[in-house]
């Protein structure tokens, strides 16, 4: 019998006995002490996360520096994790394709949920109001709905979920011209200069232009298309699970003892209602 034993085992090569090991190792030792990514981030004492620091009132760069409302919610979630944090400035076409590629750890970019997105990746609790609406200049007594830009020229941000709705709006009433830009101060420098007659996005980024700038631009209400929210996001895994929910947990801690509301009503001058589970895409 032994001698049967040992021939089986000669006659395993060095792949199988590989697979057999590790198989033993997973048995040995269970997922839940294996590293993850959050493990491996308090290890290193820093999370590195992305966003487009020209989204103002969300992420923007304030003579060289990194502003915004994203910037103090998620400086608030990594005290609560017990790491620094290493903001990273992109497109917004490449933030993304980065986090696919493993550049960085987690996006706080403000990103609308949507189905499609949902299903690739892994949203936090929401962190804003992401309802479409438009800006004109201010005094232009054309457009007094978003029905009335028939015709006219309105910008929107390239690969944005705005864009995709002010398509569909166009489409509905019958034709608009749209011309894409790769970020959204492009468009509002354009608007600012008549070279497009309105500006698609998210609401709560319309209402801080127009307060900013009341002599330059002004809110068309009432809103258009689906209500919407705007979270953080990263990688649909299971390493990433763990720090998704780590998140959540800092989210529902500044919901109850209420830094989320005074940070978004420091920036907004509101606090806008979020909702405290997971909404629908």
């Amino acid at each position: 019998m032994r001698k049967l034993a040992r021939r089986a085992l000669a006659g395993l090569s060095w792949v199988n006995l590989a697979v057999i090991s590790g198989i033993v190792s997973s048995l040995c030792f269970p997922a839940s002490t294996r590293a993850d990514r959050l493990s491996e981030i308090r290890a290193a004492g820093t999370i590195t996360v992305a966003t487009e620091m020209h989204y103002a009132p969300f992420d923007m760069l304030v003579d060289g520096q990194y502003q915004g409302l994203c910037k103090d919610l998620f400086d608030e979630v990594a005290k609560d994790l017990g790491v620094s944090v290493r903001y990273v400035d992109l497109p917004w076409s490449s933030i993304l394709p980065g986090l696919d590629a493993g550049k960085f750890d987690f996006v706080n970019a403000p990103v609308t949920i949507t189905p499609e997105r949902a299903k690739r990746y892994a949203f936090t609790l929401p962190i804003g109001d992401a309802t479409v609406s438009l800006l004109k200049q201010a005094g232009n007594e054309a457009i007094k709905t978003p029905n009335d830009i028939v015709g006219l020229t309105v910008g929107a941000q390239k690969g944005s979920a705005e864009l995709t709705q002010l398509k569909a709006l166009g489409t509905s009433l019958g034709g608009v011209r749209i011309r894409e830009y790769v970020n959204i101060d492009e468009a509002l420098a354009d608007l600012g200069t008549g070279r497009i007659q309105a500006v698609a996005n998210a609401l709560p980024l319309q209402a801080y232009a127009a307060r900013q700038r009341p002599d330059r631009f002004e809110m068309v209400l009432p809103s258009f298309g689906k209500p919407g929210h705007f979270a953080w996001l990263g990688r649909r895994d299971a390493d990433s699970e763990s720090l998704i929910e780590a998140v959540n947990t800092a989210l529902m801690r500044m919901h109850e003892d209420g830094r989320l509301d005074a940070i978004n009503t420091r920036w907004l001058g509101t606090a806008p209602r979020l909702p405290r589970v997971m909404p629908q895409p």
